[in-house]
């Protein structure tokens, strides 16, 4: 264990002993339970299970849940604000940002772009006006376009919600480190955006679990102070959780950052969204809204993908955490085959995303991965993959190299880095004398 891991929990330990008699700390801990327990019920209702012999057996019971969980965390921000300053109280879950759309039907919003193949771009974007065009003017001059290409758009339902237009048109081919102005639907705003580079280096933003609040704000606000190349999302985006307006707020959040570089993404647990009693599958709302490069790459499915960086020398294979992954199934047939077509000594890096940890010595979400891991992790180990990014407990950590729950330097880096800003909070508790304790390079409390 890290030194700054056995100060952490010791100072966690002292904190907890002051705080254990007042009332404050009861309260502290009546709040955790409660809130723990209302969550983990919303989140069987996302992904379509009832939870039999508890109190959220069904969707019903599991939206007042919800409901009861939104009061606890308003009592708890009133508990927060008069506290005493010498004690220490954890801070309450930050409040959403929720971003309106104040502009005409035809105006496009939630604009994003992901990259397709060696030289091509796909822009997204959503329209109230469900007839506006699928078009997408660019060039390479503020206000002359002098290429324009056409793409499709859907719509799709989720119980009284009926989206905007979902458009996605593919340009290009693009040339390398290069900006492009273009406007979408022959309407509204002009953005900008620039192409990755065709050699390394390349700078890349990798981020999970991030939601939209103020925490939210401000990872992206550190994101818009750098010059990166792309941002890599493995799992958990809106935090929407069924309430699809929440998809559209968002789009329209991320947009400035979004609509200028790739970004490339992958589902986590709160994008299935799945309600099999009323008909709905899962990943209606994801599978929509964000379209990744999986035909392109050989996949079936928009779950999982795979895509070339930096003219070759950077191979990054995108999994799914929440669909059939074991021996027999397609991903694992895919990715079979994805990872013998690389050829390492043009593509010295290979990097794996995915949205729930292989290891974790964090309490949260303890085990999740195991059979995913069981799974797929020798595939990854003869590949040679050099690092696996993950999201889903919200914290960083980071492991040496390791296969099969043993030191080897010829596997893949493990790190976590669920903790972009979700309204959950941070996950602060580890496991004490877990198996692989021992492996961990570096822990930090962010």
């Amino acid at each position: 264990m890290c030194a700054a891991f056995r100060v952490a929990v010791a100072l966690t330990r002292v904190l907890y002993h002051a705080a254990a008699g007042s009332v404050l700390g009861v309260a502290r801990v009546l709040f955790a339970a409660a809130n723990e327990r209302c969550l983990r019920c919303v989140n069987q209702a996302a992904l379509g299970r009832s939870v039999t012999g508890t109190f959220c057996g069904d969707l019903l019971v599991g939206a007042m849940a919800h409901s009861w969980r939104v009061l606890m965390q308003g009592l708890t921000s009133l508990m927060f604000l008069c506290a005493r300053a010498d004690e220490y109280v954890r801070p309450p879950p930050s409040p959403l940002v929720l971003t309106a759309h104040d502009k005409p039907a035809a105006h496009p919003q939630q604009v994003h772009i992901s990259t397709v193949g060696s030289n091509n771009m796909r822009i997204s974007w959503v329209t109230d006006d469900r007839k506006a065009p699928s078009v997408v003017e660019y060039g390479k001059s503020r206000g002359n376009y002098t290429v324009s290409t056409t793409g499709d758009h859907a719509t799709y339902r989720y119980f009284f919600y009926k989206s905007g237009a979902i458009h996605h048109v593919t340009i290009g081919p693009l040339a390398p480190s290069t900006t492009y102005h273009y406007r979408c639907g022959k309407a509204g705003d002009e953005f900008t955006l620039k192409t990755p580079p065709a050699s390394l280096p390349i700078e890349l933003v990798v981020i999970g679990d991030l939601g939209q609040t103020g925490w939210t704000a401000s990872t992206l606000s550190h994101i818009g102070g750098a010059d990166y190349d792309m941002l890599l999302l493995p799992g958990d985006l809106s935090y929407a959780d069924t309430q699809q307006p929440l998809w559209d707020s968002f789009g329209r959040l991320v947009q400035p950052l979004a609509s200028a570089r790739p970004w490339m993404v992958t589902e986590g647990n709160h994008e299935v969204e799945a309600l099999p009693v009323v008909g709905f599958a899962p990943f209606v709302a994801y599978n929509a809204r964000w379209r990744m490069p999986h035909e392109e790459s050989g996949s079936a499915s928009n779950l999982y993908y795979s895509f070339d960086m930096a003219g070759g020398a950077a191979h990054v294979v995108m999994l799914g955490s929440y669909t059939e992954f074991e021996q027999g199934s397609e991903q694992y047939a895919w990715l079979e085959r994805d990872l013998a077509g690389v050829d390492r000594r043009k593509t010295p890096w290979l990097l794996v995303l995915l949205h729930a940890p292989w290891y974790n010595t964090n309490q949260a979400h303890q085990g999740e991965g195991e059979a995913m891991r069981a799974a797929m992790e020798t595939l990854l180990y003869e590949a040679r993959v050099d690092v696996v990014f993950s999201g889903h407990v919200h914290a960083y950590e980071r492991f040496t190299r390791i296969y099969d729950n043993e030191a080897d330097s010829r596997g893949p880096m493990f790190i976590t880095i669920g903790d972009g800003g979700n309204r959950e909070g941070l996950a602060l508790k580890y496991v004490r004398g877990s198996i692989s304790q021992n492996l961990i390079s570096l822990v930090f409390f962010l």
